[in-house]
């Protein structure tokens, strides 16, 4: 009776443990540590429109930091005295360090190939680097703050008339 009773028991906690355990299911996948998100921007006025559009991927290498990669495709139509339209396209790389829940720190380095074209001149094509440091405040899936571009100089900068720009981000 007793051996019975011992070896019913031994069975039990044998099968137990085995419950227990972590199925091949139960592993993180890549994917599962892959963020998608990105921005649209649309800009109305009486002499010029824009649209802009920027999805992006980031990995949660840890829960503090995070790195990816962005695409941006932008239109812009000026209806001024000289009509011209530009077409906008590049990438960028970015890293995200969130030391609280609340606060980042973000660098990012961005290249777009401008394609600017005139109704009375030569079309016009070049190539506009920026290297932006910025922090935002977070909170759930929404970031926002400023940035600022240490490479910017007045004089060559063919897109914005100042370094520092409105950041906003949402990922999933």
């Amino acid at each position: 009776m007793h051996k019975t009773i011992y070896l019913l028991f031994l069975f039990f906690l044998t099968n137990s443990s085995l419950w227990c355990q972590n199925s091949e299911t139960d592993k993180k996948t890549f994917f599962d540590d892959v963020r998608f998100g990105g921005g649209v921007n649309i800009g109305l006025g009486d002499s010029h429109s824009s649209f802009s559009i920027s999805p992006s991927a980031i990995y949660d290498f840890t829960p503090e930091f995070s790195g990816g990669l962005s695409f941006t495709y932008m239109y812009l139509k000026n209806k001024s005295t000289i009509e011209s339209t530009t077409n906008l396209y590049g990438g960028s790389i970015l890293a995200l360090y969130k030391p609280v829940s609340f606060l980042q720190f973000s660098t990012e380095y961005e290249q777009l190939k401008l394609k600017k074209k005139f109704t009375t001149e030569e079309n016009n094509s070049t190539w506009q680097s920026a290297f932006y440091i910025g922090i935002e405040y977070v909170t759930g899936n929404l970031s926002m703050g400023l940035r600022y571009d240490v490479l910017f100089d007045e004089n060559e900068n063919l897109l914005y008339s100042s370094g520092l720009s409105p950041i906003f981000r949402v990922y999933f």
